[in-house]
């Protein structure tokens, strides 16, 4: 948590730069573009490596390069290096690290808790996440008003240490893990194949996609909304993007507890309709604390959806596929938020803010409905755990 409140700290510190210097929110929408494709682009790499080798020992190494990226960031930064080209190559790098780390942190989890605990560590990790998506922002309104985005820069780098130290600290045996030999194209074939045959694993994927392209740009927008509609300073922009980590903290209790007692696709079903009504409130908002009440929904409405689909994809894979489809996943979601954020920022500039991201939320409202009045397409979400699987690779 400590780690990834940093993370969020500079995802807040690196827009506020780029609409500083630029003031365009097509250069804000590009630095969700750097932060997102390279994760992307080295999925198969990331998820081949997870289901291969030690993934302990990958995600010590990725953090590890990860805070040296963060550092040259800082070290830019402070020594006056304000070209947003610059911010954006590091900021890549950092990615990058990420790409070839998120599959294992994603396959590490089952390891670490009994399979019938499982559906409450995800949903306990997503909480230490969005309690971190709450600190991080309104740390960062904080530091970026008191010391500058270097300061914010540098908090960051520092922040690895912890996540270091306690990977240091872990010990888990991992099961012997298949599929070592072949390339690592083949290997991820043999993964979409599998993923085919598995409906709650691959519709669970479509709508992680779904809620990154329509409605996690509300993430960039929050700047938007600050500086042009709101016209309040960095303080109230980190209680503004704080909000959404907020509201997902506040429904994580339910989230565990309604996974032992209601089915997946029923949380879908009332998470995906309430995520898009927030999301298209916020657009219309004109008031800050307006803005704020729909930020909160948002977070509730993004952890029911995304813990619960996530869950699914956990309990239902064959361990031996764990880490490529937990890449997949990973990939889709990280091709749909940048592409997302670049279009609705692009539009942004040429038509109105508001009028895109009201339209994503009354699009994302839409599908939630309809989902709801064809209830039987979220039902494979429930499928039982898969044993076994031959690994083709």
């Amino acid at each position: 948590m400590v780690s990834n409140t940093g993370t969020w700290l500079q995802g807040v510190a690196v827009p506020y730069v780029l609409f500083q210097l630029t003031g365009s929110a097509t250069w804000v929408g590009l630095a969700t573009f750097a932060t997102f494709i390279p994760i992307m682009v080295l999925g198969p790499i990331g998820g081949t490596l997870a289901d291969r080798y030690s993934r302990r020992r990958i995600l010590m190494i990725g953090q590890s390069f990860a805070a040296l990226f963060a550092l040259a960031l800082y070290i830019a930064y402070a020594s006056g290096t304000r070209e947003p080209a610059v911010v954006l190559l590091l900021t890549s790098a950092m990615s990058a690290s990420a790409g070839l780390t998120i599959p294992a942190w994603q396959a590490f989890v089952p390891a670490l808790v009994p399979h019938d605990d499982l559906p409450s560590a995800i949903t306990l990790n997503s909480v230490q996440f969005n309690a971190a998506r709450a600190i991080g922002p309104a740390l960062a309104g904080i530091v970026l008003a008191s010391w500058g985005a270097s300061a914010a820069f540098l908090l960051n780098a520092v922040s690895y240490v912890a996540v270091v130290g306690a990977l240091a600290l872990v010990r888990v045996q991992l099961p012997r893990l298949g599929g070592r030999g072949g390339s690592v194209l083949r290997g991820f074939g043999a993964a979409f194949g599998y993923l085919k045959r598995r409906a709650g694993i691959w519709r669970g994927v479509v709508l992680a996609m779904v809620v990154a392209f329509l409605g996690n740009p509300i993430l960039q927008f929050t700047i938007v909304w600050a500086e042009d509609v709101y016209g309040v300073g960095p303080e109230a922009l980190g209680v503004l993007t704080g909000a959404i980590g907020i509201g997902a903290i506040a429904v994580a209790p339910w989230v565990a507890g309604a996974m032992g007692d209601i089915p997946r696709a029923q949380v879908v079903r009332v998470g995906l309709p309430a995520y898009g009504a927030a999301v298209m409130g916020f657009g219309l908002s004109t008031g800050y604390w307006f803005g704020v009440v729909c930020a909160a929904i948002v977070g509730a409405g993004f952890l029911a959806v995304i813990s619960t689909t996530n869950t699914a994809a956990q309990s239902i894979v064959a361990e031996h596929f764990r880490g490529r489809v937990m890449a997949i996943r990973v990939m889709g979601f990280t091709a749909a938020y940048p592409l997302g954020g670049l279009l609705q920022g692009w539009l942004a500039d040429r038509i109105d803010p508001a009028i895109v991201v009201s339209t994503a939320g009354a699009t994302l409202l839409g599908i939630g409905l309809w989902l709801a009045w064809r209830p039987t397409w979220l039902e494979p979400l429930d499928d039982p755990p898969d044993a076994f699987a031959p690994d083709v690779a």
